[in-house]
């Protein structure tokens, strides 16, 4: 990784995240308003950014099934790792499944711009694919693991019915937009000018909005809730599993952009989501708030730190 690949790449990315968590510390805005910013930048603007990408992206080569396999195999490893250790651990359910979703949930509004500003346009289409196939698997095991392991207080308990996990997957706009992005490129749809232009300038605003977000969602003081456990989780979130992500897309056969992307893919922080699911399915939320914070900090660090360790940047 060169000095300039770090200044012009990465650095960008972690001010606007930086940007968000100022702006939402010094009450720039008021505390009612983020939410329906964040409404706004997972239904609108995020769509507007992979629609396009995925629908013109060419998914033709070799890379795209090393991309997928390696960052869902890594994923797979880190939950059965989870599971593993959970005897030995002796935790809580809700401390369980927060040490679960920060094993194998990822930020896509740092991943996407993060890839692209390293390996520029080409990244695009597999990074897509990346989250397309991490999407839907990293959101249904976080909602099973949840159903069985967090715990409400009172009668307010979430519908944890197969039926109610199937709607929340298949309502995320995130993964609506992979799956719509991925049926127009399979069908070869032709491009209608005025419709790329308006999903143009919505992508255009998805980036520093959802950087911005992911900013404004860090709290960092309940890192030290439970410090030990904390600090595990995140380090080998941001430095095992994007080593695990790179070596099976590299032992599969795909070239430096496939393994850079898996790699990038696997360094992400873990996502903010997963605060709210953990707030609202009886998961331990202050625990998974420690670990978005700090897994978001320490991939500043880890992640030129690994680009560069494995020559993709």
């Amino acid at each position: 990784m060169t000095p300039d690949t770090f200044i012009n790449g990465i650095m960008p990315v972690f001010l606007m995240i930086a940007l968000g968590y100022g702006l939402k510390k010094s009450g720039f805005l008021p505390l009612h308003v983020w939410n329906p910013i964040e409404r706004l930048a997972v239904y609108v603007f995020y769509p507007g950014f992979l629609i396009p990408a995925i629908w013109h992206a060419d998914l033709s080569g070799l890379s795209a099934g090393p991309v997928s396999i390696g960052v869902t195999a890594a994923m797979i490893l880190s939950a059965g790792l989870g599971f593993a250790l959970k005897p030995f651990l002796k935790l809580s359910g809700p401390t369980f499944t927060s040490v679960f979703q920060g094993l194998i949930r990822f930020n896509s509004f740092v991943f996407l711009p993060i890839a692209t500003a390293i390996f520029g346009n080409e990244a695009l289409g597999l990074a897509a694919i990346a989250m397309s196939a991490l999407i839907p698997l990293s959101n249904m095991a976080s909602i099973m693991v949840l159903a069985r392991w967090g715990e409400l207080e009172g009668d307010n308990q979430p519908d944890r019915s197969f039926k109610a996990i199937m709607l929340r997957l298949f309502t995320n706009p995130i993964f609506l937009s992979c799956l719509i992005g991925l049926f127009l490129n399979a069908t070869h749809a032709p491009s209608v000018p005025f419709i790329d232009k308006d999903l143009k300038m919505l992508g255009d605003a998805a980036i520093p909005t959802g950087l911005i977000l992911a900013g404004a969602g860090l709290s960092f003081g309940y890192i030290f809730k439970s410090p030990g456990l904390v600090v595990a989780t995140s380090l080998f979130k941001v430095m095992v599993v994007p080593i695990l992500s790179w070596g099976i897309c590299r032992a599969l056969g795909g070239d430096e952009l496939a393994q850079g992307v898996a790699l990038c893919c696997g360094a992400a922080p873990c996502a903010a989501v997963a605060y709210v699911q953990a707030r609202h399915m009886g998961g331990d939320a202050a625990l998974m708030a420690g670990i978005v914070a700090l897994t978001t900090s320490l991939s500043l660090i880890t992640l030129p730190i690994l680009l560069w360790l494995f020559h993709l940047a």
